[in-house]
């Protein structure tokens, strides 16, 4: 069914999560929407069926192996935290970043969260995954909001990712571009979209903006003040230990990250599962906290499970949430809705329009489906042929798809990688929606003007 009716769907997940204020009840909506259309298209089951297809379509995320590690993941992220702020290693890094001048204030503090998501743009969940854990602590010292937090590493991981395409977007990326004879090397075109992906370069120049100006707007500078009112401190509860029990685990994380890369590429870094990478480095992440832990005897290993289950526990919401936005988007692959937005593309349009309709369209399929390695993998096989039979600029439109899908990733309550975000800062999933959305749609915006007159400069009228 591609049609505007497909488009239903995630309108009405949109439309519930704005009156609502309830992502659950909103995505098991969708996807009982989703259903219903393919149902009434021909497509789907029948009609007294169609809610058993939406348990289905939801218990159909667990075929994936890449979905089922995302999850696993996701909980335990949630052990791995408890393990470090039970065993009072968030507390006693914070103070030792302090007095060591590295966090010794707040800029610092907003600084250190942006370029530990710069630095590690080997993975977009390890990234804001790392940049999360190590800053928490310090925003709460210096009574800055979680909902900042999330927005400077949700907002630093993925344009960084998106840019310096050495990690597991970029393999995916080339085996896409991979199918079509183009005059330039596939790498040569990758590293070219760096100086012309507008919306990565214009959203990362913002979060220095606000790191260093202290500035904020719109609902983020009410989280601001709400936290400023509240004193909330919610890792420095625990009494300090030694700032190993963090960093330790921390660092066998991010090292065993880039060994795993290698690991299940094979040898090649650039072929490397980021899915089965993440997942094992946690793994062996959780396993070291709690060695030393056990071997500290401060703990035993009861105490230890339950600290450990009792993480997993509070962040289960949130995989709930990236469990059913997973089934959403599969769901919505098979009604069409992608291909749709697609389609209106290639519909009559001035040539020098196209890298701006591009973006625009890669950022409602990035935010109407939760998914940017989804876009993509639509829009990609729509822009290169463009690039080979009107000869325009290859490194131009593909720098706007791949822009658009993080834009539309950014704006979106269903993204996974939006819902990772709120998982490691420890912000509410809809705050951080609601306090990122203005800095997202500015600097789309913005895109979108850089994109027209580039278009006119290059292209041409």
């Amino acid at each position: 069914m591609s049609d505007w009716i497909s488009v239903l769907p995630p309108l009405v997940a949109i439309i519930v999560v704005l009156w609502k204020k309830e992502v659950i009840l909103a995505l098991l909506l969708a996807i009982a929407s989703s259903e219903l259309l393919m149902l009434m298209s021909g497509t789907g089951d029948s009609l007294f069926t169609f809610g058993v297809a939406s348990v289905e379509r939801i218990v159909g995320v667990f075929q994936s192996d890449g979905n089922t590690r995302i999850l696993v993941f996701s909980l335990l992220v949630g052990a791995l935290l408890a393990f470090m702020r039970e065993s009072g290693g968030v507390t006693a890094t914070v103070n030792f970043l302090i007095r060591k001048g590295v966090s010794g204030s707040a800029r610092r503090s907003r600084f250190l969260a942006f370029f530990t998501g710069v630095v590690i743009f080997i993975e977009s969940n390890l990234s804001v995954l790392m940049a999360g854990i190590i800053s928490r602590g310090l925003f709460d010292k210096f009574e800055m909001s979680r909902a900042r937090l999330a927005y400077i590493i949700d907002s630093t991981s993925a344009p960084i990712c998106i840019l310096l395409l050495m990690n597991g977007w970029g393999a995916y990326v080339l085996g896409l571009l991979g199918n079509y004879e183009l005059e330039q090397s596939l790498v040569g075109i990758l590293i070219a979209t760096i100086p012309l992906n507008f919306y990565a370069l214009i959203t990362l120049a913002v979060v220095v903006y606000t790191c260093w100006a202290d500035k904020t707007h719109g609902p983020l500078k009410q989280a601001e003040l709400d936290q400023q009112r509240s004193h909330k401190h919610l890792e420095l509860d625990v009494e300090p230990s030694k700032p190993s029990f963090m960093l330790i685990p921390l660092l066998t994380m991010s090292l065993s990250m880039v060994f795993f890369m290698f690991f299940t590429g094979g040898g090649d870094f650039t072929q490397g599962s980021g899915s089965k990478s993440v997942l094992y480095a946690t793994t062996l992440a959780c396993l070291v906290a709690y060695i030393m832990m056990v071997g500290s005897k401060r703990f035993k290993h009861v105490e230890m499970t339950k600290i450990g289950f009792k993480g997993m526990s509070e962040l289960l919401p949130l995989v709930c949430i990236v469990l059913f936005s997973l089934a959403l988007g599969a769901s919505l692959k098979q009604l069409g809705t992608g291909a749709f937005i697609s389609g209106l593309v290639a519909e009559n349009l001035p040539l020098f329009l196209v890298p701006a309709m591009l973006f625009i369209a890669g950022g409602l399929m990035s935010f109407t489906t939760g998914t940017s390695w989804g876009t993509f993998a639509l829009l990609i096989p729509i822009g290169m042929p463009l690039v080979i039979n009107l000869d325009l600029p290859a490194p131009l439109l593909l720098a706007a798809i791949l822009g658009g899908g993080v834009f539309g990733d950014h704006c979106s309550p269903i993204s996974d990688t939006t819902a990772v975000s709120a998982v490691a800062s420890g912000c509410d999933l809809l705050e951080h929606v609601r306090t990122q959305l203005p800095y997202a749609l500015f600097a789309g915006g913005l895109t979108v003007l850089a994109y027209i007159v580039t278009g006119l400069v290059v292209i041409g009228a």
